[in-house]
């Protein structure tokens, strides 16, 4: 999506600076002429940083640096002077940012907290002078350390998106006009599949000042575990919420399978999703009477809380958001 300022995957390749060598100088100075050794220590290798910003929320800013490069530390030199370490390169990136390898996809840390700083790539170490091995069998060492090299290779970072409420729908099961009913956000709305192609965030005012955020999630369908629609590139994102909230429409053909399917995408792609409070919403009721409802009730899936909702006429809204905050605090 070249024209979407969310971008929550990035591929960026990563070169910590080598460390600076050792020096190997002897001292010699007027009137002593075998003052000894007195090589300094070579200076560390610049470090490749990830900090946590707050502030953030997309790794644009990083969609066009796919090279870092830290600097490589000073060499010692004599006087016992060490070598300056190389700069470190800081990488501010989004809450909820986690980063790979590249070829191994071994997870190598993950941001969670504002200021949180994490070394992605370490520098090389210094070497060292020869000052650190003069023995009294050896008062004259001539040689040094050389410095370590840096490390360099291909790293990802995936964003994923950190929210109270994740909404977990088909295609155009109106999770869009939830969040833009219960929040200020206005997420993209249209009568077709697949207008939410980027996940938006709201923040839902509750009673007494309080307040939950909730992410709109583009919609799932049977098979996104497998990567199909949308799949994969955003099945990731309901990992950070507290708790989900399925969405399906009142005119489903048959309530209790379109839920089942939703579960089994999640059941498939990370089993731990399943252990997370689950709310189901029935949208689109405002055309539905008591009587239909009635018929509805027998056909929805046992052993979740459910409510009729409507997004247009407002119907269930401020029961739902009840209902999230109760879960929510369930715990506490």
């Amino acid at each position: 999506m070249p024209d979407s300022n969310f971008i929550d995957y990035i591929r960026i390749f990563c070169a910590s600076g080598a460390g600076g060598a050792g020096s190997s100088h002897l001292r010699r100075e007027k009137y002593i002429p075998k003052g000894g050794p007195d090589g300094g220590d070579g200076g560390r290798g610049g470090h490749i940083i990830l900090r946590g910003n707050a502030q953030m929320w997309t790794l644009i800013h990083l969609r066009y640096k796919k090279h870092v490069k830290a600097e490589p530390g000073e060499s010692g030199s004599g006087a016992l002077c060490h070598g300056a370490n190389g700069k470190d390169i800081i990488l501010e990136v989004p809450l909820g940012t986690v980063a790979r390898d590249a070829e191994s996809g071994e997870q190598i840390c993950e941001i969670v907290s504002d200021r949180q700083e994490v070394i992605l790539v370490p520098g090389g170490r210094g070497g060292l002078g020869n000052n650190n091995f003069k023995t009294a069998t050896n008062q004259t060492p001539r040689y040094a350390q050389p410095g370590e090299p840096g490390v360099e290779g291909w790293y990802i970072l995936e964003l994923k998106i950190m929210a109270d409420v994740g909404l977990v729908g088909f295609p155009n099961a109106g999770k869009s006009t939830l969040v833009s009913t219960v929040s200020a956000a206005r997420p993209k709305i249209a009568d077709y599949a697949f207008t939410t192609l980027e996940p938006s965030l709201g923040i839902v005012s509750y009673r007494d000042d309080r307040s939950f955020v909730i992410a709109d999630i583009p919609g799932i369908i049977e098979g996104a575990h497998e990567g199909r629609g949308l799949g994969l590139r955003f099945l990731r994102h309901i990992e950070r919420n507290s708790m989900l909230l399925f969405m399906v429409p009142a005119d489903s053909k048959d309530i209790a399978a379109d839920y089942e399917i939703l579960l089994n995408e999640l059941r498939q792609y990370n089993p731990e999703l399943l252990d997370k409070e689950r709310l189901l919403a029935i949208t689109k009721c405002d055309m539905l009477d008591e009587e239909l409802k009635g018929e509805m009730e027998r056909t929805i899936p046992a052993g979740v809380e459910h409510i009729f909702i409507s997004s247009v006429s407002g119907e269930g809204i401020t029961q739902l958001k009840d209902m999230i905050w109760l879960a929510l605090n369930r715990e506490i």
